[in-house]
């Protein structure tokens, strides 16, 4: 099993394994947060992304539109240095490599584009990889931890 080292000088974050989904986001909360227009994304399972530091970690709404929702961005109390998406109900932890300290040629490519809409009036990605206006028809999310 292969693990990737991500987060920062005060917050060591390590994704175990391969991640559950993994793709290229088109969605408008991501652009938001990360000032990109598509950002790859790797869900893991819950338990599959271990923090050295958690009590070194701030939490805030990662959909600034729905506050109450379950995804918080964490990031480093220190440097505030952004270091996994956390899910309120223990169902994911997501990984967003080329932001959050993971060496991104190591990390494992995309699979897919999710989100992807004609209405924002960018070209429809042309790479291979399948595009979708969700998450790929056969993904659910996984039961809580």
């Amino acid at each position: 099993m292969t693990d990737y080292q991500g987060g920062c000088d005060h917050v060591h974050v390590t994704a175990h394994g391969e991640p559950i989904d993994n793709h290229v986001c088109h969605c408008n909360v991501c652009k938001n947060v990360t000032g990109q227009q598509t950002t790859h994304v790797a869900f893991y399972e819950h338990n599959q992304i271990e923090v050295d530091h958690p009590d070194k970690m701030s939490r805030q709404p990662f959909n600034a539109d729905n506050p109450e929702g379950p995804l918080e961005l964490c990031t480093c109390q220190d440097c505030g240095a952004a270091l996994m998406l956390d899910d309120k109900q223990g169902r994911i932890r997501v990984a967003v490599p080329n932001i959050m300290g993971y060496d991104d040629d190591a990390f494992p490519e995309a699979t897919y584009h999710a989100f992807y809409d004609d209405a924002k009036g960018y070209p429809k990605p042309d790479d291979g990889r399948p595009v979708y206006a969700g998450f790929r028809p056969d993904f659910t999310m996984p039961s809580p931890a």
